[in-house]
Formats: C-alpha cells, sequence, structure tokens
C-alpha cells in the first residue's frame, strides 16, 4: 500500500437548475483525523453524509471541507407595494377639495419611491428544485482528489525518507568503522593514561590493565547502540515497504532513533565518533520533521 501524506488541497463544483456550487477541501497535519465540514444552514443532512465519507477514507489529519452556494442568473420578480399604495390612496383622498387633484396615472405611481418591489424567486436556497444527491455526488468527487493529492506527495515524501534513512545508515556504518569502538583503542588510551601517574618500579600489570580496559570498554562501548540503530533502521524500510496510516509508529520509531544517537554521544570519548554522533542526531532529527506528514 503507498504511502500518503497528510497535506493535500482539492476543488470541485456543480450546478443544477439556478444555482451552482462548489467544494474545497483541504488537509493538513494532525496528531489525528479531525474533521471540519461547513455547509449553509439547511443542508445539515448533506454535512452528515460527507462526514461519513472522510471517515471512511482516512485516518489521520485535520480535514475541512467547506460548501459555497452561489445563485445563477435568474430573471427578477417585481411585485406592488400594497402597503404603500393604499397608503397614496388615503392621503389622496384626505387632500380632495383642498387642493386640486387629476386621476393618478400608472407612471406616476411607478416612480414612487418603494412602489415597486423586485424580489428573487431563488432566496431559499432549500426551495429551489437543489438536488442534495449532486451535492453529496461533488462531495465524494472532491474527497477523492483529496486523497489522490495526498498519494501524490506521499510518494515525494517516500524518496525524502529513503534519503534520511540512508543517511542514518551511513552515519551507522562509519561510527563502526571508527577506531573509537575498538578494544584496542581504550587498552592504548588506558595505557597513556597510567603512564603519567605510576613509576617504573610500580607499573602496572597486564592483568591489572586489562581489567581496568574492560570496565573502560563497558562504559563507553557504543556497538550495542549502533546494533540497535541497525535494527530500527530495517524496521523503518519495512514500514515504508508497508505503506499505509504507518505515520503514529513511524513517530514512535524516530523517537527510538532519537534515544539511542543521544547514547551514541553521551558514552563517546573520542572526537570523531562524538562528530559523528551529533551528524546522527541531525538526520534523525530531520528524518523526525518529514515523519510528521505521514499519515
Amino acid at each position: 500500500m503507498a504511502l500518503q501524506s497528510m497535506t493535500g488541497f482539492a476543488l470541485s463544483s456543480g450546478q443544477s437548475d439556478n444555482l451552482s456550487w462548489e467544494w474545497q477541501a483541504r488537509s493538513v497535519n494532525g496528531r489525528s483525523l479531525d474533521v471540519r465540514v461547513r455547509v449553509p444552514v439547511g443542508f445539515e443532512s448533506v454535512e452528515r453524509v460527507v462526514r461519513e465519507e472522510i471517515t471512511k477514507k482516512f485516518s489521520r489529519g485535520n480535514i475541512s471541507l467547506s460548501l459555497t452556494l452561489n445563485r445563477s442568473s435568474v430573471s427578477p420578480v417585481y411585485s406592488i407595494n400594497n402597503i404603500l399604495l393604499e397608503q397614496i390612496f388615503n392621503i389622496q383622498k384626505s387632500l380632495k377639495g383642498r387642493i386640486s387633484s387629476e386621476p393618478l396615472s400608472l407612471d406616476l405611481l411607478l416612480s414612487i419611491r418603494g412602489m415597486l418591489e423586485v424580489t428573487d424567486s431563488n432566496d431559499d436556497y432549500k426551495t429551489a428544485s437543489l438536488n442534495e444527491t449532486e451535492l453529496i455526488k461533488c462531495a465524494i468527487e472532491v474527497i477523492t482528489a483529496l486523497s489522490a493529492t495526498r498519494y501524490e506527495e506521499g510518494k515525494q515524501l517516500r524518496v525524502i525518507l529513503e534519503n534520511h534513512i540512508k543517511k542514518i545508515e551511513e552515519l551507522v556504518d562509519l561510527a563502526y568503522s571508527s577506531a573509537a569502538v575498538q578494544p584496542d583503542t581504550h587498552r592504548d588510551r588506558l595505557r597513556k593514561l597510567l603512564a603519567g601517574v605510576l613509576d617504573a618500579e610500580n607499573s602496572i600489570t597486564e592483568e591489572r590493565l586489562l581489567q581496568e580496559t574492560a570496565l573502560l570498554i563497558i562504559k563507553s562501548d557504543v556497538r550495542e547502540e549502533l546494533d540497535r540503530l541497525r535494527a530500527h533502521i530495517n524496521a523503518a524500510n519495512v514500514l515504508l515497504i508497508e505503506g499505509g496510516a504507518v505515520g503514529r509508529r513511524f513517530d514512535f520509531l524516530c523517537q527510538e532513533f532519537n534515544r539511542e544517537s543521544n547514547t551514541v554521544c553521551s558514552k563517546s570519548s573520542e572526537i570523531e565518533l562524538t562528530k559523528i554522533g551529533l551528524e546522527l542526531k541531525a538526520a534523525v532529527e530531520q528524518l523526525r520533521e518529514q515523519v510528521q506528514n505521514v499519515e
């Protein structure tokens, strides 16, 4: 199964009768699955279906879907303001005999501000002959498109992860080959230290030297940590092959990588190994940052 990123974006639109709509989907990183769906009032049933579809498709990420409805071009509907018309007639009657008057013409009545009202036959989205099945179908299309973009980014992400893992593997091999992890190095170092505090007559015995060397090796030997790092590298490659929703396990594995690399640095008594350990820590941190994008 392919690796999937948690970031993505998609659009899908449609039209029916006098309405057009657009679904917009966005996805970013998240520790779990957080779904937010925004629809106009009256389309709660559509929202429920969309949420169900998202939970079927994804397991992690902050995913938001928003539905925008737009009114298409429709002919306006005109009507007479009967209340205002009645008031005009009453005023005309009240003024009869006081001023000269002529019958009110249609042109005059229509020219009165507020007499002619304009209404939109599509004021209520819900009353329009909009098929909710089409809305849901369009929503499923944008969810599918979002999934496709996450898989596409997952392909690129996999290459980045492979490169980071390869870098970690190279550093682990380099640490293994370092003379600082060889027992002879510890023995020679201990011999030089003791030579400065012991005179020739009380020189340390070979047996005592071996004992002290063994203790030093136990305290500073990092081969066990390097072995565990190699095991973690194999586990990381297995996760890449497995694909799917492996982000949580990958994140946990990065914690183990970090723990072992820290121990390598703390146990190192040689500049060469310390330098390798610091590069190893940096490589692990780069891997961890990218793993945060994996579903």
